[in-house]
């Protein structure tokens, strides 16, 4: 699958991104689909998986009320295949636009966009600030309290794994060991 290079990708997301926060969020979210395109037998595409995790929030910070929308126009004047740009954009479907995620590939960013922030906020509250001492069922608990990082939307999680047709607790719990694998090759880098 043709995509752009990742030092491309990463030159485009910093043109319309400079938050922290940001940046760190397209980060993980790319580990976590390289480590899902890895697992799932995609690894002839995993720079692909990786691409799309990396742009998903091209447009977030600089155009929220545009979001998914606006990332299309950036990618297609950028050169980016459609395939990438569909990809992209699928993971706001039914939240802020109507390209439904297809592949497998669109349906696991769907799934694990919102679960990673969620997983991260929780990461946060620890006293290590890690997910390398995490377990799966402090994730759950994390799930099932609706008040902790309200703005993960659980609704779209339990959709996406639907959309899988995954258990809600594999989910949860390959995405935070996709997590801890990403933190644990920073740490040796």
């Amino acid at each position: 699958m043709q995509t752009m290079s990742r030092d491309e990708a990463w030159a485009l997301l910093t043109k319309y991104n400079s938050e922290p926060f940001h940046l760190e969020h397209a980060q993980t979210v790319e580990a976590v689909m390289r480590w899902y395109a890895q697992k799932l037998g995609y690894g002839d595409d995993v720079d692909f998986w990786g691409t799309v995790g990396l742009l998903h929030d091209l447009d977030f910070e600089q155009f929220p009320e545009q979001h998914c929308i606006k990332e299309q126009e950036i990618l297609r004047d950028a050169g980016a295949d459609e395939a990438l740009i569909h990809a992209v954009a699928s993971h706001g479907y039914g939240q802020c636009c109507n390209i439904a995620p297809e592949h497998e590939m669109e349906k696991v960013l769907f799934a694990t966009d919102e679960l990673t922030g969620l997983i991260g906020a929780a990461k946060l509250m620890r006293p290590s600030k890690s997910t390398l001492d995490m377990e799966p069922k402090s994730v759950k608990k994390k799930f099932k309290d609706k008040a902790f990082a309200a703005g993960c939307s659980r609704d779209v999680i339990r959709q996406g794994a639907e959309m899988l047709g995954w258990d809600l607790n594999d989910l949860l719990s390959q995405t935070l060991e996709a997590m801890q694998a990403y933190e644990r090759a920073n740490a040796e880098a």
